[in-house]
């Protein structure tokens, strides 16, 4: 500023000074809007987030999801089905699967009954039954354990069909997956048809079909109303209450059906009253001993087959004769063979001319010891096998008639006695063979040319593998088996031809018969001879050591065998059952330890209990 010169302002600085307005107070709209959009920032930040791990769950429970679509046709392991010789079901093995059969293919009551027990809300709801589940959880909780499932149908047709029975939450997402596209991809009745012909319901048996066959013997088509509801109630416990396992169970199961269609109004009360009033026909529990027969056919048949086709097998099981066989095994080592010191023993009963085997036990109970004593086991046949040296002695020339020394004999340092220590001198072969002598045996085998031509003769007959090469062989010191001793035999009254046992009569796979090749059974020995051989075992029976076995009427002819110690008693009998060549019945008892008997020989049970069998037969 100069000295003597008034201020000079700007035209601006005369103007009075501006105030500015306080700020004014925020806007609660503005406030609410920026909330709202953090909010819905971050809500679809967090929906993202779930969604991608939702994505994340789902394709953990979901990476190992069996594809569906091909599960329905999921590989099985072929199956194998016995019958007997009139067609009724033995066994089975592998996974057996009926004819494929629509709801319209079955009586009405089978897939009610199935709906009434499993799934009562089936036809109304989208796969979950909501209300089945809550029902089943009240009861569970007031019973403290699991009694009731909420499962419905269609999740079992996921469970059955797709996954295994792990207890897992994963599996149970899995199953609710599944289930939801079965709902989706098929139809109401499409999935009641396919639970209806894959549920398992015990015995190897998939699906109604094929349990009908297996417990009924008929086709799920023909059921009636008794038969459905047992049917519709094994797949609660298909293998505690199955007719062949616990047939009073499978009974009272059907009886809960039979309520349970009456509820649904499925059938009137009055008819559920009736059928569960009735006597239900329980099917005869499978014999006890023809899994043995069923092992050894199914090995048979097995080279026969094709690979991975289901094949149906007729055998030549007759069930009356199976079962007369085992009921007098089992009721002789119960009583007089307990007594005895004998615990096991087997059975062969065949057509001397077919080798067609119709019974065959293999041990004292097949559940207890599957092992086939009657076709496996090798033992000393003793006396039993002394049949064959006589064949050869008479193929050297001698004949019934014709004299034998019975004297001491020594061969080196062994020197055989004879059963009763007494020796007779010069007897006939026939009188030989009948009372079981052991020194013309062994006189006759080195007669005949020694142990070679023996085993050659026995070997023609059908006795395998390498027999002893000494003197001994004439007492039976070789070791055979039941079935192999009994069918050698057989040649001796068919006319002297070999045959080959077999329980096989046809066979057929995916409907379709596959040819069997039987070449007629080969001659093995002069027919001439096998009349004389015949002729000298009648007279085992008739007046020699098989007398317990004669039949008053009846032909009938054997030889017995017993070995060192009384540790196995033989009886191979024969008798003519009113057909070509008669029937051949073999028969063993002993100890599988090889332990001693309480002195039984083959004349005293295995005779008495080919008696007994033969009586029970009958004539034919």
């Amino acid at each position: 500023m100069t000295a003597g010169r008034p201020l000079q302002l700007d035209p601006e600085d005369r103007r009075p000074p501006r105030h500015e307005p306080p700020d004014p107070a925020p806007r609660p709209r503005r406030r609410r809007r920026s909330v709202t959009l953090f909010l819905l920032r971050w809500t679809i930040v967090l929906a993202i987030w779930a969604a991608l791990m939702a994505g994340a769950v789902l394709l953990f429970f979901a990476w190992d999801l069996p594809r569906p679509e091909s599960a329905l046709d999921a590989a099985r392991r072929p199956s194998v089905t016995l019958t007997d010789a009139q067609g009724r079901i033995i066994t089975t093995y592998g996974d057996l699967v009926g004819e494929p059969l629509r709801l319209r293919d079955m009586p009405p009551h089978l897939p009610a009954a199935a709906v009434a027990v499993e799934d009562r809300r089936f036809w109304s709801h989208w796969g979950l039954d909501v209300i089945g589940i809550a029902r089943a959880s009240w009861v569970n909780l007031q019973a403290g354990q699991v009694v009731q499932g909420g499962s419905t149908i269609t999740q079992q047709v996921a469970k059955n069909l797709f996954l295994s029975n792990a207890r897992t939450f994963r599996r149970k997402v899995q199953e609710l997956l599944l289930t939801l596209w079965l709902e989706r991809q098929f139809t109401k009745q499409e999935i009641l048809e396919i639970w209806l012909n894959r549920v398992y319901l015990g015995s190897g048996a998939f699906g109604m079909d094929a349990a009908s066959r297996v417990y009924f013997g008929t086709s799920a088509r023909q059921v009636n109303l008794w038969q459905a509801a047992m049917l519709a109630g094994l797949p609660r416990a298909p293998s505690r209450i199955n007719p062949r396992v616990n047939p009073e169970a499978a009974a009272a199961r059907a009886r809960e059906v039979l309520n349970a269609m009456a509820e649904t109004g499925a059938i009137p009360p009055d008819q559920a009253r009736a059928a569960a009033a009735a006597a239900i026909a329980i099917p005869p529990r499978p014999s006890r001993a023809a899994g043995w027969f069923s092992d050894w056919v199914a090995d048979q048949a097995d080279p026969l087959l094709p690979d991975g086709a289901d094949a149906t097998v007729r055998t030549t099981l007759d069930p009356r004769i199976q079962s007369a066989v085992e009921t007098r095994l089992r009721a002789l080592l119960e009583g007089p063979g307990a007594e005895a010191q004998v615990s096991q023993g087997a059975v062969v009963v065949l057509d001397a001319q077919t080798g067609n085997v119709r019974a065959l036990v293999g041990g004292r109970d097949y559940r207890a010891s599957p092992y086939n004593r009657a076709v496996v086991a090798r033992r000393q046949p003793g006396s039993a096998f002394k049949p064959f040296v006589w064949l050869a002695a008479i193929e050297a020339g001698a004949r019934p008639d014709d004299t034998v020394l019975d004297a001491p004999i020594r061969r080196g340092t062994w020197s055989p006695s004879n059963f009763d220590g007494r020796f007779r001198g010069e007897i006939t072969l026939e009188e030989a063979l009948a009372h079981s002598v052991n020194t013309p045996a062994v006189r006759l085998l080195i007669q005949a040319g020694g142990p070679r031509t023996v085993a050659a003769a026995a070997a023609r007959l059908g006795i395998p593998g390498r027999l002893p090469n000494n003197e001994s062989l004439a007492l039976g010191t070789a070791e055979v088996g039941l079935l192999d001793l009994t069918a050698a035999y057989a040649a001796f009254f068919n006319g002297g031809l070999r045959i080959t046992p077999t329980g096989i009569d046809a066979l057929s796979a995916e409907g379709r018969t596959i040819a069997l090749t039987r070449p007629a059974p080969p001659r093995a020995i002069d027919p001439d001879h096998a009349a004389m051989m015949a002729r000298m075992l009648t007279a085992v029976v008739t007046r020699g050591s098989g007398r317990p076995a004669a039949i008053p009427g009846r032909a009938i002819a054997g030889k017995t065998g017993t070995t060192q110690d009384h540790r196995d008693a033989w009886f191979i009998g024969w008798a003519d059952a009113g057909r070509p060549g008669g029937r051949m019945i073999g028969i063993w008892l002993g100890n599988d330890d090889n332990r001693p008997t309480a002195g039984v020989t083959g004349g005293s049970l295995p005779a008495r209990l080919f008696a007994d069998i033969l009586r029970d037969l009958g004539p034919n």
